[in-house]
């Protein structure tokens, strides 16, 4: 859908780079690649497939962690440059452009468990580097994010479900952490760290590494319960209508059912941890089948993918602009009604037909052509389409 958007109206592209709340979802394309290669390596690397796969993963591997730092460092250098934001805006998703460094340590620790030697210690090395840039930055911002609590309370009903994406970086950084530690002892040689340290430094390391997973995994579940609780009041009345952010519910919580796992793994497979690992496992399946159907039900009630709905509303340079000859508010609700809504595609507009008594109204993309009476136009630059109706 987005790449059919971007093919019907190719100033969208950009305009996306530029949008304050669409530019934080341009790494999610980074996100998908990672977790793909993730899956490759854990179920596809091995014996079975051969020598190959294993190269082919290790070279996707570095291509990855490039793309991994530079869409993080350009989205934020994008938004720092173009856009203003105040602390009542904050939402954790100002997380997100540096989710795709997270992705890296659970990539590397799987990856050095199916390689060996120096190899596996490079790509070792790497992932700790990236998993704590992009753990530190989140970190940062969740400050940001601890003090837009404190001074503007919980954020409306419709972004509420975004809280759990707070989730995310202790989470993966639990997961990446804990498995590239596990990995040490193996690939480690002799001299790491000095003459005849690396037997010691491989055992201290993978050690440092469980205690830290376990005291991430206490502040993993502590924002998991603080953004379970600020959906109370909302289930409560029943103010929970669907929006896209309602993904939120799933993804970051597989980083802690991720980290429930690696920490069960790393006290020796604690049976009571694996267990809530289990049940979280279980929870996040139901969730994933409820948040879908909604996301159906929205598209059919049109309260999703719809001009000036949710996601949609000035989205990409959409906006409302009155055409000649329109009345103000109170009159217009005087005479009536505005009528349908009717789409004109090849000018990228959407374009409101007159009811007998009601003036007519349009959206239109931001950049286009100013239409006179025969049908010709000229481009403008600035942010409008001029229309004749």
């Amino acid at each position: 859908m987005i790449s059919l958007r971007f093919y019907l109206y190719p100033s969208t592209f950009k305009a996306s780079f530029l949008h304050p709340t669409e530019s934080l979802f341009i790494p999610a394309a980074a996100i998908s690649f990672g977790t793909i290669l993730i899956n490759i390596t854990q179920y596809g690397v091995g014996p079975k497939t051969g020598y190959w796969l294993q190269e082919i993963m290790t070279m996707l591997y570095w291509i990855y962690c490039g793309l991994a730092l530079l869409f993080s460092c350009v989205i934020y250098l994008i938004m720092w440059s173009t856009q203003t934001f105040t602390i009542s805006q904050m939402t954790p998703v100002w997380i997100f452009p540096a989710y795709p460094l997270l992705i890296c340590g659970p990539h590397a620790g799987n990856l050095a468990a199916k390689t060996s030697g120096d190899r596996a210690l490079d790509i070792i090395i790497s992932g700790f580097t990236l998993q704590g840039i992009g753990f530190l930055v989140s970190l940062m911002i969740y400050s940001a994010f601890l003090y837009r609590l404190m001074t503007q309370k919980l954020p409306k009903e419709s972004l509420r479900p975004a809280m759990f994406i707070s989730v995310g970086p202790s989470g993966f950084t639990i997961a990446g952490v804990v498995s590239m530690g596990q990995q040490l002892p193996r690939v480690m040689h002799a001299d790491f760290m000095g003459p005849g340290n690396g037997e010691f430094a491989a055992r201290v390391s993978m050690i440092m590494a469980n205690w830290l997973g376990l005291w991430l995994w206490g502040l993993a579940f502590w924002f998991f319960f603080v953004s379970v609780g600020a959906h109370w009041s909302c289930a409560r009345r029943g103010n929970m209508d669907f929006a896209m952010t309602w993904y939120s519910f799933v993804f970051p919580n597989t980083a802690l059912t991720t980290a429930t796992f690696a920490i069960a793994k790393s006290l020796n497979h604690n049976r009571g941890i694996e267990i809530v690992g289990c049940v979280l496992t279980v929870a996040l399946a139901v969730t994933w089948c409820v948040v879908s159907a909604m996301m159906v039900r929205a598209v059919v009630l049109r309260q999703i993918l719809w001009p000036q709905k949710q996601e949609d509303r000035d989205e990409g340079g959409w906006k409302e602009v009155a055409v000649e000859g329109q009345r103000d508010q109170g009159r217009r609700g005087a005479e009536g009604s505005p009528g349908e809504l009717d789409e004109e595609p090849e000018h990228g507009t959407v374009e409101q037909k007159p009811n007998d008594a009601g003036p007519a109204r349009r959206l239109s993309w931001s950049r286009g052509w100013e239409e006179k009476g025969s049908g010709f136009g000229r481009w403008r630059g600035d942010d409008s389409v001029v229309r004749d109706v």
